[in-house]
């Protein structure tokens, strides 16, 4: 088997609905396997992969393992050559793996591969491709000055080498995943993905961002940005240095005085009312359901024009390529303060994620 896509869930079932689609439209000419580890959700998120997605591979954790463990759940049972690591609250398009699949043939002395992310609005996630975190970066990161800590050396767009990639996609092969022992299971969430890439480099691979291929990765779906997130995140990079960059007493002090002094005045950002003027459904047909439910007339467009500020835009996957709404997203970001919204092909709901502070919006239908 050439690919396994390992996909670990918790408590988001429309989005792994939403994701397990375009993953399904991206594997159709390649011997694949889809493998979902779910991690005790209190959600129907198993019923509905049993229901509408027989052919993956579940797996029911009985309590929440967190990310490290549960992926490598997940990779223990993988038969393919290459692994894609991927969050449920993602979208690929029908190219995705091919163009990795391509990208890795014949490389030699190849590590993870990376691609550009986008959010639910279509901005960049610069988070896509990252230096290693030393000190210096990570500390001036905590406090604002992020210059040294993206990989800035390739613009969103390039392809090259690069040191550590993100968690939420991350491409590599089985054989890799192994060599270095998967993901450190010290690491509850935050912080594995760096670890995992680091191993990567220190074992003598080379990790690899490619810009020409994009996700969207709607951000702050698996987990609020909330105190516990900054607990759990800075907490994650104690562990980090700990493992790969303890030195000495003076060090080890800086490091966590710098961690714990972000953590203490770090400040949630408020989520802005969002205030809608108009929906249009970017579809060759109209769909009386959707239109019924909604606080205002659903217009029908069959393509992006000029609509007025703060237009609902909702992408219809019956009528669209995922591909095509990934780059509408794209060529359409913070156009006129528009946001979006994906019906799935074949779903009754749409949904989408405005920012990266809190859950987005799904709506049934």
């Amino acid at each position: 088997m050439k690919l396994s896509v390992i996909i670990l869930n918790y408590n988001v079932r429309f989005f792994l609905e939403l994701c397990l689609k375009s993953v399904e439209a991206a594997i159709v000419d390649i011997d694949a396997e889809i493998i979902v580890i779910d991690n005790n959700s209190e959600d129907d998120s198993c019923e509905m992969v049993k229901q509408l997605f027989p052919k993956v591979t579940l797996i029911e954790n009985k309590e929440n393992f967190g990310f490290s463990k549960g992926n490598n759940i997940g990779v223990a049972q993988a038969k393919g050559e290459y692994l894609c690591i991927l969050n449920p609250d993602t979208v690929v398009t029908e190219d995705t793996f091919t163009r990795f699949l391509e990208f890795c043939y014949g490389k030699g002395n190849l590590g993870a591969v990376g691609c550009k992310l986008i959010n639910g609005v279509g901005e960049f996630l610069p988070e896509s491709k990252r230096n290693i975190p030393y000190v210096k970066a990570a500390l001036k990161k905590i406090f604002g000055n992020s210059s040294e800590y993206y990989a800035n050396h390739l613009t969103k767009d390039a392809t090259g080498k690069i040191d550590i990639l993100v968690g939420a996609f991350m491409f590599l092969k089985r054989d890799v995943y192994n060599n270095v022992d998967g993901f450190d299971e010290d690491y509850f969430m935050y912080g594995e993905d760096i670890d995992l890439s680091y191993k990567i480099l220190k074992a003598g691979f080379q990790n690899y961002y490619l810009g020409d291929t994009t996700v969207i990765h709607f951000k702050g779906e698996s987990t609020l940005k909330d105190k516990n997130y900054a607990r759990r995140f800075y907490g994650a990079m104690q562990i980090f240095y700990k493992k790969h960059f303890k030195k000495n007493i003076v060090f080890d002090m800086l490091v966590w005085f710098g961690i714990r002094l972000a953590y203490l005045f770090r400040t949630a950002k408020n989520k802005q009312n969002k205030s809608v003027s108009q929906y249009v459904f970017i579809s060759n047909k109209n769909n009386k359901s959707l239109e019924a439910i909604l606080p205002k007339r659903l217009l029908l467009n069959n393509k992006i024009i000029e609509f007025e500020p703060q237009t609902e835009i909702v992408l219809d996957a019956n009528h669209l390529s995922y591909k095509e709404i990934v780059k509408i997203l794209e060529n359409y970001t913070n156009s006129s303060s528009w946001t979006y919204k994906i019906l799935p092909n074949g779903s009754n709901f749409i949904l989408g994620s405005d920012n990266a502070l809190s859950r987005g919006e799904i709506i049934q239908f």
